[in-house]
């Protein structure tokens, strides 16, 4: 087979040959029609890849007034966007015949989000999926004058009206706090992540609801300062040096728990002999940290993927109505809990 550096001149016709089907078919794939089968698409993609064909780009454009490019906007991508997320979304666009490109706007930035809204008018990109973990003034302009393209929002509330993806993250606290009590643990404190954070508050809200159907009060909560796991050892260090008594302990990421399970063993407690612990989010890391983390786990390659089919949708039918679609997180047990007799208690 030859390369595409051996075969500079493979035309389209060239790909619907190898593929056996009209070249009209083929365009429609490569301007993402709808009109096509999954199982065409698939067959034509691959056709272009083994041939090393490379569509005009700019002669689609200005056939198609189309870029084929989508844009994600993160705010601090260290913290909010998980690789996994980073890597199925660029594998979704590759299939669907989009670049994918980034723009990561540092906090408390305000400049950076006027100039970024601009660019979202301009048209140089076809679609944007927006992290959305805090109100901003961004999404605000946003909400109140939308762009002339779609943009869908992750990450963002859950019940929001926007068009947007969200792991369901009360759910998922309700699951880890359940879990604690199904154990037989009724002292249990929280290290949260800060509250101004949608998924941060959402799930302290549902870690408080569940307890509190049980008649039971939080044994301690600390907020930490960020989601890292130098914050989790500082937060845990600050409820520890209270002296409170708790067998169970809540924490709103796995990072978090990454700092906060170092401060324990400082102190002389053994997970989860003397204190159980659940995290969030299932970090690829979890099942490795010593003990292996039990965890939420939040299904990032369906996220990613689920965000770009549902942009690219839009883009080919902007008339179509807009919600927001919900996956569901799972809970992940391994052995930093264990079942306890109610009356036992543990110090801090």
């Amino acid at each position: 087979m030859m390369s595409p550096e051996n075969n500079p001149k493979v035309t389209i016709l060239d790909v619907a040959k190898k593929c056996g089907i009209s070249y009209q078919t083929v365009s429609r794939v490569i301007n993402n029609s709808p009109e096509v089968s999954t199982k065409t698409r698939r067959l034509v993609l691959q056709a272009i890849k083994d041939l090393g064909y490379h569509p005009n780009q700019h002669a689609r454009s200005l056939k198609t007034h189309r870029s084929s490019i989508l844009e994600v906007i993160t705010f601090g991508v260290e913290t909010f966007i998980p690789r996994e997320l980073i890597v199925a979304m660029g594998r979704a666009s590759v299939e669907l015949g989009y670049s994918l490109m980034f723009t990561d706007i540092p906090k408390d930035s305000p400049e950076e989000e006027d100039r970024l809204y601009a660019h979202l008018n301009s048209g140089l990109c076809d679609g944007a999926i927006l992290t959305a973990p805090v109100e901003s003034k961004l999404l605000e302009k946003i909400t109140t004058d939308p762009p002339p393209i779609p943009i869908i929002q992750i990450r963002n509330q859950r019940g929001s009206t926007a068009p947007s993806v969200v792991i369901d993250q009360y759910y998922g606290s309700q699951l880890a706090t359940q879990h604690m009590l199904d154990l037989g643990h009724r002292q249990i404190a929280e290290i949260c992540a800060p509250l101004i954070y949608h998924e941060a508050l959402s799930r302290h809200t549902a870690f408080l609801d569940t307890l509190n159907t049980w008649g039971i009060s939080p044994a301690y909560i600390v907020e930490a300062a960020e989601w890292m796991p130098h914050d989790g050892y500082q937060a845990a260090n600050q409820l520890l040096d209270r002296n409170t008594n708790f067998t169970g302990l809540i924490i709103s990421n796995d990072y978090l728990a990454l700092g906060a399970i170092l401060a324990l063993n400082e102190r002389g407690l053994h997970i989860p002999e003397d204190i159980s612990i659940v995290g969030f989010d299932d970090a690829p890391e979890s099942a490795y940290y010593m003990p292996p983390l039990t965890t939420i786990k939040q299904d990032y390659d369906a996220l990613g993927a689920e965000s770009i089919h549902y942009l690219v949708e839009l883009i080919n039918n902007q008339e179509a109505s807009t919600h927001q679609r919900v996956l569901m997180p799972q809970l992940i047990v391994r052995q930093s809990t264990r079942v306890i007799d109610p009356i036992s208690k543990a110090s801090g």
